[in-house]
């Protein structure tokens, strides 16, 4: 990036990087106002192809998929690369045209990527197959070497995560919990919500220890974990977690580098999920490039 901001005048190039380096930090937090510091960059740099990739994340956070796979094809004109075509065909799911995900997924292009880009285009893939309700189907996009693998890379937390969601709709509950438990093991920076769901199917219930809703619990059969109230002045209370059990046991792709295909807003709107996460892809976290 810094070396396409060098063919910049100076002046202009920190005025560019300024709004980049607001992109980077807003993104995840606040993804509307990361895509206003991309509008600015785009406008005052829109031949940069690492502007039109910061604006094409930016879209593509704020749930603008259109947008995004506008951007995104920009940018790959403009580099000749192929590692932008996972979020490319992702986008396509969100405007609602999983096949078209599905058919880039079986692109030459694939073969091109690197381990990680490859992992991504699985997860797109399999995705795509769940919006056509195609359940068995994504299980066995999922399945590979790297699923089996017991080695821990960046991109396995949400691999595990996405089978492990994928084998909870098939109704397959106990390899369901077993897949979440291996995701929890290897998410190291909490990129997914697998101890939640872990949780869940293991019926435990996280509540104030003071709260008014303890009576909602009783009779239930889960495990209702206590939480010490933060601001309590007893001195014999610990800060210990105490275990209470209730007593009642009763992702066609026709790419044409020379033409934009305008996308109205609306069709924006079809998109079923937002970066990700809706289902067991993006349930972890969405595709993105740091």
């Amino acid at each position: 990036m810094r070396q396409e901001l060098l063919s910049l005048p100076k002046t202009l190039a920190e005025d560019v990087a300024k709004n980049l380096v607001m992109v980077a930090r807003l993104i995840d937090e606040d993804p509307e106002g990361a895509y206003g510091y991309s509008k600015v960059a785009l406008r005052l740099a829109s031949r940069v192809a690492a502007v039109r990739e910061a604006a094409g994340f930016a879209a593509y956070a704020s749930q603008k998929y259109g947008e995004a796979l506008a951007e995104f094809r920009a940018a790959r004109r403009m580099t000749g690369g192929v590692d932008l075509w996972p979020v490319m065909a992702d986008c396509e799911r969100g405007l609602g045209r999983p096949e078209r995900a599905l058919d880039m997924a079986g692109a030459p292009e694939v073969h091109k990527l690197d381990k990680a880009g490859q992992v991504e285009m699985r997860l797109v893939a399999a995705g795509a197959r769940r919006d056509m309700d195609q359940i068995d189907a994504a299980i066995v996009t999922l399945q590979s070497p790297e699923l089996a693998s017991n080695s821990v890379q960046p991109w396995t937390a949400r691999l595990r995560y996405a089978y492990a969601d994928a084998l909870l709709a098939a109704g397959r509950e106990d390899e369901a919990r077993e897949w979440f438990a291996k995701a929890v093991e290897s998410d190291r920076d909490g990129s997914t919500d697998a101890s939640d769901r872990l949780a869940e199917l293991d019926g435990v219930d996280f509540v104030d220890a003071l709260g008014d809703d303890e009576d909602e619990t009783e009779g239930t059969g889960a495990v209702t974990v206590v939480v010490p109230d933060a601001d309590s002045d007893d001195d014999d209370d610990d800060d210990s977690v105490v275990l209470e059990e209730d007593d009642d046991e009763d992702e066609y792709y026709d790419e044409d580098d020379l033409e934009y295909e305008e996308v109205d807003d609306d069709d924006d709107d079809a998109g079923h999920r937002g970066a990700a996460a809706s289902d067991g892809d993006r349930d972890g976290k969405d595709v993105r490039k740091d």
